[in-house]
């Protein structure tokens, strides 16, 4: 909670991870909320997001986003409310996303704030479908692997946020099947009950290639993968003539486990496949077009997302390592939820 002291709470990596993170890499700091300058505003957060690509910036080494500091506060997405301002056209009281998250005050350029619309939304899904997860999600289906109508799509990881809306997006997008990979037997059931996969499996329940087998015996046009490893092995196993793979994660190396080396990359060529991998942060200009279309899903309900909500502050470490847990309950997307300000 934010104090009338003018101090806030905010989460600080201390350490960096030998093999998988624990609780113990974090420290929750209290520090001064530093003083505005001209064209700055201050945001009460009330909702962070977590998500897997944090563990990698953990780890001191090169990636396509600078590792995070020692003892410094930590950045991620968040939603808040404006509580001050010295920014021409911010107003206290309006709805913001920024990148200046996992702590309870930001001071912030106005800049870097991007003002949200929640007349008929909760502020929380800019975080999650309409938010970068969903970017992510509606690039690789409509321009990286192009689904196109009577495709079989097989999306790994497919219980996560980004995961949930990609076999989603690619059913409105025409495809015939849809088969997703989860990490639990009630994860598989909610891909099919309620987001309308026409199947899934447990990838804990035999080798994927014998699941696949079943769901895709005239094989498969799309891979979303999330997940590589023995999953993508399996779905390059499986792969139709002319198949296109996005790359868009590998989980199954994060947290200190070893890589797995794919066996059968041959198959690419012989199955005359496209494999490309993407970073949504190449893509921000499509921002707009990407509301506009699936924006109208989600008001419709023709889109359905969950989120996996924890309270306070405190909980921010429970929620990361959560999401990167073999089997664990996050189910879509992870949210760190914060009392609000007066």
């Amino acid at each position: 909670m934010v104090t009338s002291k003018g101090r806030a709470r905010e989460w600080h990596l201390t350490r960096r991870p030998q093999a998988q993170a624990s609780a113990d890499d974090f420290a929750l700091v209290e520090a001064p909320i530093p003083e505005l300058r001209p064209g700055q505003v201050l945001i009460y957060n009330t909702h962070l997001s977590v998500d897997p690509y944090m563990r990698g910036r953990m780890d001191d080494r090169p990636s396509y986003i600078p590792p995070f500091p020692l003892n410094a506060p930590l950045e991620g997405a968040a939603v808040g409310v404006v509580a001050e301002s010295r920014a021409d056209g911010v107003k206290p009281g309006q709805v913001v996303e920024h990148f200046l998250g996992l702590r309870e005050a930001t001071v912030i350029d106005a800049a870097g704030i991007v003002p949200l619309d929640t007349g008929e939304l909760p502020a929380e899904v800019f975080l999650g479908v309409l938010g970068v997860t969903g970017l992510t999600a509606w690039l690789g289906i409509t321009q990286v692997a192009s689904v196109r109508p009577g495709d079989t799509v097989f999306v790994t990881g497919a219980a996560g946020a980004v995961g949930s809306i990609a076999g989603q997006l690619a059913r409105l997008r025409g495809a015939k099947r849809v088969i997703g990979s989860a990490g639990s037997a009630a994860k598989v059931r909610h891909l099919v009950g309620d987001l309308g996969f026409d199947t899934a499996f447990d990838y804990h329940d035999g080798p994927a290639g014998e699941h696949l087998a079943q769901a895709a015996p005239d094989g498969i046009d799309v891979v979303f993968d999330n997940v590589g490893g023995a999953q993508l092995e399996a779905a390059i196993g499986h792969l139709g003539i002319g198949a296109r793979l996005a790359l868009c994660g590998m989980a199954s190396q994060y947290d200190g486990r070893e890589p797995y080396g794919v066996r059968n990359l041959y198959e690419l060529v012989t199955k005359r496949a496209t494999a490309r991998g993407f970073l949504v942060t190449d893509h921000q200009d499509q921002m707009p077009a990407f509301h506009a279309e699936v924006g109208a899903w989600v008001r419709s309900g023709e889109i359905v997302h969950r989120q996996t909500v924890l309270d306070g502050i405190e909980r921010v470490p429970e929620a990361l390592l959560g999401l990167l847990h073999s089997g664990a309950a996050t189910v879509g997307k992870a949210v760190v939820r914060l009392e609000e300000q007066a």
